[in-house]
Formats: C-alpha cells, sequence, structure tokens
C-alpha cells in the first residue's frame, strides 16, 4: 500500500488458499507477460494459458518460466486437455506437461463427452503428478446440469483429488453459473456454496458486475477466474471496496450516511 487507509479489508498473501485471482493469458508476447507482471504480478495467482494456445504459441517455456519467478502458477486450460482426450492421447498430455515443467493441470469435460468416472480417474491419476483444477459445466449452450448434479460432480471430483473445482463461464460469462444475460444464478450458486465450500470453488467471473456480486456476497477473499489480463488490477480494486461498484461494503454502518441515492 503507498498510505494507509482505514477499513480497507485484509487481502490473503501469496502462496494464496483463498483470495485466488485466475488471469486468462489468450496468446501475450513475451514482452506484454513481462508488462503484466510488472504490473499485476502480486495480485495474480493462477494464469490459464487459454483454449489451445500451448500447442503452437511462441516461446512458451520462457513465459511460463516468467511466471514462476513472479511466484504464479502458469497452466495450461481445460479445451487443450479435451484435445488430446478426444485423439486418446491421456500418456501424451501427461509428457506435455511434464516437458514444460508447469505444476498444475486442468481437466474439464465441457467441450466433449465422457463418463464422470472417467474424469474422476483422470483426476486420481493427475494429482499424483501435479496439482489438479478441475471444472464443472459445459460450454455448449442448451446443456445444462441440474443444480444437485453439479454440487455431487464437484464435491467427488474434490474427493478424487482437485484442489479447486472451477465453476463454467466461459469467457462470455453467459453460461453455466450465470443466465443468458450475464446475470447470476443464485440458487445454483448459493446450493455450490453451501454443499461444497465456497473456499474450494474458483468461480469464473469475467465481467466486472459478475465479480463484484461475488466479492459482495462472499467477500473480498473470494476465489475468481478468467479475468482478462488489463482486468486484474481493477478487480483487486474491486477486492478493497476502492471502486463505487464495492464503495461500501467494507465500510462501518455510520459511514453509510454519505450513500448516494439510487
Amino acid at each position: 500500500m503507498n498510505i494507509k487507509l482505514p477499513f480497507i479489508p485484509e487481502r490473503t498473501e501469496k502462496p494464496r488458499e483463498n483470495g485466488i485471482t485466475m488471469m486468462m493469458d489468450k496468446g501475450l508476447s513475451i514482452r506484454e507477460a513481462e508488462c503484466f507482471v510488472e504490473s499485476a504480478g502480486e495480485f495474480t495467482d493462477l494464469v490459464k494459458l487459454a483454449f489451445g494456445t500451448g500447442i503452437f504459441a511462441k516461446s512458451i517455456d520462457d513465459k511460463i518460466r516468467l511466471y514462476r519467478q513472479a511466484g504464479i502458477h502458469a497452466y495450461f486450460g481445460g479445451t487443450l486437455f479435451e484435445a488430446f482426450i478426444v485423439r486418446g492421447q491421456f500418456d501424451e498430455f501427461r509428457r506435455f506437461i511434464d516437458r514444460y515443467h508447469v505444476d498444475m493441470a486442468e481437466i474439464s469435460d465441457g467441450s466433449i463427452a465422457f463418463p464422470h468416472e472417467k474424469k474422476l480417474e483422470y483426476i486420481r491419476i493427475l494429482s499424483q503428478q501435479v496439482t489438479v483444477l478441475s471444472e464443472v459445466g459445459s460450454k455448449i449452450k442448451g446443456v445444462v446440469l441440474e443444480p444437485e448434479m453439479w454440487a455431487q460432480y464437484m464435491k467427488s471430483e474434490r474427493q478424487a483429488g482437485s484442489w479447486k473445482v472451477i465453476a463454467e463461464a466461459r469467457e462470455s460469462g453467459t453460461i453455466g453459473i450465470y443466465r443468458s444475460d450475464g446475470t447470476a444464478n443464485k440458487r445454483l450458486i448459493n446450493l455450490l456454496g453451501q454443499e461444497v465450500g465456497n473456499e474450494n470453488i474458483l468461480w469464473e467471473a469475467p465481467n466486472k458486475n459478475q465479480q463484484a456480486w461475488f466479492i459482495k456476497k462472499y467477500g473480498a477473499n473470494v476465489n475468481v477466474g478468467n479475468i482478462a489480463t488489463g482486468e486484474v488490477v481493477s478487480l483487486e480494486t474491486l477486492r478493497l471496496g476502492l471502486r463505487s461498484d464495492t464503495f461500501f461494503e467494507f465500510l462501518p454502518e455510520n459511514l453509510h450516511c454519505f450513500k448516494q441515492m439510487e
């Protein structure tokens, strides 16, 4: 902090178990990644090398090393995992992540369908090799899981070895735990928080109003992901109540008299 203000919520420190921020790297160059680390590295815990960019992005090993030196865990997104699985190349995927010395892997089934027991098997095997994040929810519009099934899947994946379970929303924030207009599916989120535990879930929240909603619901140290590269610092201001959307969340009641009428 450049100056200490009262009533700023206490943030967890890296390495964090909670208050995690996951940024989506959709193909940053080394120079862009260096600039990101300089400005936002201390606020970032995880970087998802999104989509299938890990297959062809230039100097990917250098970028992973850069993130690692900044105390950030880089990993390949779940879509790349599925690209290996659909081709019957699980062992090749394991060798691929070893080749780049990443210490985390994401397991998902958002684009392809396979038995959930098989997904649990992948989690059990990979969790002996790296820290596993598993994602629940389909990326396909119209494919809907009942809330009770979401909770069941998340709990079983945690038991199989997932460190955190990711609640699907895609980059758009209009699917999975959100409705098509981007608003939160409150019934689903409430059930998952109660049954799985908010601290065990990484909520995908790509849009500002979604990030603010989760901070208001669970506090400054909620786990959120799919954050755009240029939005990590502004997310931190939301967490600290330094942006209008969360300005009064952490102030005492006697200061609420300053609220403007809506």
